[in-house]
Formats: structure tokens, C-alpha cells, sequence
């Protein structure tokens, strides 16, 4: 597979980009990634350091608190495979994470943005839910379904991201059980969005402005479930 070069100098990434993340996914070896580590920083890393302090930047009008840098934010290419059947030592997609402390406070509902050479993934919301702030929720949307429903069912969320996603429960604590009737959502161990774009999107020079229109229409959900949570 190979994109047409489009090196348009409004646009922080580019075709290469794109072609990387692609043969990467082709060579996951270190023979090749130390055969083109240069082209990495030049064309993957340092134009996606470049967007993501963008996106925090323009994240701040509505979420005052994310005083994080890139660095904060920023996965790793390199794959831990200690405890993982797939040894490739690459991943071949770069992400970020956006929330007080990007990457160190995951467990806050926030925002995700992830690029890989087929697809664009963008989301947030509450995926690494413990149990106590899992209960809270749930006790937050028993006690008033209407205004959970208010914010899932909001015309800008359904149409970025269809509906609230996440594992379910096949047995529900006793307590959940009735209302869980009325309001299904109640059984999910997770409470997140997420939208699935073509990949070529990131190609265009305002980029930055449209990962943060969508991460605005989370944002909503993103205060619900951090009320409810108590942080």
C-alpha cells in the first residue's frame, strides 16, 4: 500500500506519516525501525508531538486543568512483551491520552486520540472504571436515568459516536438489578465513546480543531461521569 505525497505545509502530518505507520506494520522488526528511526522522529514522531500540544492547547478553553505537555500524553512506540505472546517489538499506531496527568491519571475520565495506517480513533470517557467509582456511576445513573440518558442521547454525541460503549456484566449487584430495566447501559463495566474516521482525515490542515470538536461533544459525558466519581 502506498499514499500519493501530500505535503501540504498547513498540515502537521503528511502522507509519509501515514506510509510509515504502514511499512512498520509490514516490518515490525529492529532491524528495519533502526534502519529508518530518523525518517520515525522526522515524519511520525515530532509532527505528533506537534499535534498533541495543539490539542492541549485547545483543550484548555474548556478543560482548565490539563496542564500537561506532549510528553505527558504521548504512548510509547515500543511494546512491552514481557507477559505477551506477540513479541513484535513495535506498535504500529501512535496514541495519546488526555487528562489531568495524561498518561499517569488513566483512570480519569478523559479523552483518546489514536492513528494508526487504517484508521483514526477518537474518544474518552471512563474505561478504567474500579469498583468504587464503577458503583458510583451506576448509583448516579439509578437515581436519575433521565439526565444520563439527556447527555447519551444528545443529537452532537450520536452523531460522532452512536452510543456509550463498554464491557458488560453478565450478573448485576442485586441493588442495580431493577433499574437496569429501565436504563440497559447500568450493566456496563465501562462508560466510553469512541468514533472510528478514515485515516486519510489527518491529512488536513486543521486537524487539530477537528479532534477537539469531537472531544467537545464528550465533554459532557466526561463532567457526568467525574460528578459522579467525585474527582
Amino acid at each position: 500500500m502506498h499514499w500519493e505525497p501530500i505535503f501540504d505545509k498547513k498540515a502537521m502530518l503528511n502522507t509519509d506519516f501515514l506510509q510509515f505507520l504502514y511499512e512498520l506494520s509490514q516490518n515490525n522488526n529492529r532491524d528495519w525501525f533502526e534502519k529508518n528511526k530518523k525518517r520515525y522522529e522526522s515524519t511520525v514522531k515530532l509532527p505528533f508531538e506537534k499535534l498533541v500540544a495543539e490539542i492541549i492547547d485547545r483543550l484548555k478553553a474548556f478543560e482548565p486543568g490539563f496542564q500537561i505537555a506532549p510528553k505527558d500524553c504521548i504512548h510509547r512506540i515500543y511494546r512491552d512483551t514481557r507477559f505477551s505472546a506477540d513479541k513484535t517489538p513495535y506498535k504500529t499506531h501512535v496514541s495519546a491520552v488526555f487528562t489531568t496527568q495524561g498518561r499517569k491519571t488513566m483512570e480519569q475520565p478523559g479523552y483518546y486520540l489514536h492513528l494508526e495506517f487504517g484508521n483514526l480513533m477518537l474518544g474518552g470517557g471512563g474505561y478504567f472504571l474500579d469498583k468504587e467509582p464503577l458503583t458510583k456511576v451506576r448509583t448516579a445513573i439509578a437515581q436519575d436515568p433521565d439526565s444520563f440518558r439527556a447527555i447519551v442521547f444528545e443529537p452532537n454525541f450520536v452523531e460522532k459516536f452512536g452510543e456509550v460503549k463498554g464491557e458488560k456484566n453478565k450478573v448485576l449487584p442485586a441493588e442495580f438489578k431493577d433499574a437496569a430495566k429501565k436504563e440497559p447501559l447500568l450493566a456496563n463495566k465501562q462508560f466510553y465513546f469512541m468514533a472510528e474516521l478514515e485515516p486519510e482525515i489527518c491529512l488536513q490542515p486543521d486537524l487539530a480543531k477537528f479532534v477537539v470538536d469531537y472531544f467537545k461533544a464528550g465533554k459532557a459525558l466526561n463532567d457526568y461521569l467525574r460528578n459522579a466519581i467525585g474527582r
